[in-house]
């Protein structure tokens, strides 16, 4: 498996914490080239890294330069970065509506689009969408909206570049203690709600993601595309 990836040139967006940097460090020990994108930088792991603000999509094509400069053909793309940002005003916050589908939505439809023209033969392209593609959650439906469309464009992708044999998938997580879920799994009662509905009886692991990301981008998933993986411990099926 690691030989597969041994070079293979790796792009991660929102690839500074979270899933997105377990994701770089996993790609950084199979051996790959990895081109980290996020606002900021924390510390050097031993990536390519980019500040880039993905809330400015319309000027994506400074990034591809900056990318193309470095290498000629990206293997794998990874459009991990997202924003959430619930409230009880949120039907009336336009501001709140338009960055998060800036970044949740927008980039990465930019970012396929200038990107694909250099990406490989059989290369794969991963969108990290969420459980609020699925289902419906109080107080936020730009962050529902935008990794709604996030799942439909993978199926968009699968489709519309099937004749250059690039993979279009999703991977939806559950509650993945990140960031991202802090709130929630520091409230006890809200923890205890999650981890009751949760089938696998706890919170998810960024290893978790991680594991499904190699999959989907290796050998073994040739035969998967245009569709999502729910990483949830069985949240989802819970009938209660």
């Amino acid at each position: 498996m690691s030989n597969f990836f041994l070079k293979k040139n790796v792009i991660v967006t929102g690839g500074n914490s979270g899933s997105g940097l377990a994701i770089s460090n996993a790609f950084l020990k199979l051996n790959s080239n990895v081109i980290r994108i996020d606002k900021k930088f924390d510390n050097k792991i031993g990536s390519l890294d980019i500040t880039f603000d993905l809330e400015k999509y319309k000027k994506i094509d400074l990034l591809i330069s900056k990318i193309k400069k470095k290498y000629n053909k990206i293997d794998i793309l990874i459009n991990n970065a997202g924003v959430t940002y619930p409230s009880k005003n949120a039907w009336k916050n336009f501001n709140v509506y338009h960055k998060t589908l800036s970044v949740n939505l927008h980039a990465p439809f930019y970012l396929i689009s200038k990107i694909i023209n250099i990406m490989s033969t059989n290369s794969s392209i991963i969108q990290i969408t969420s459980l609020g593609s699925k289902l419906g959650f109080e107080n936020n439906p730009s962050y529902q909206i935008s990794k709604a469309a996030l799942a439909q464009l993978t199926r968009c992708g699968a489709v519309d570049f099937k004749k250059k044999k690039i993979r279009f998938n999703s991977i939806c997580p559950g509650y993945i203690q990140t960031n991202m879920a802090k709130k929630s799994f520091k409230s006890k009662k809200r923890r205890t709600a999650i981890i009751e509905r949760t089938i696998s009886q706890r919170f998810g692991k960024t290893e978790d993601i991680v594991n499904a990301v190699i999959f989907l981008t290796s050998p073994n998933s040739s035969y998967i595309n245009g569709t999502s993986l729910d990483i949830d411990g069985g949240y989802q099926v819970y009938g209660l």
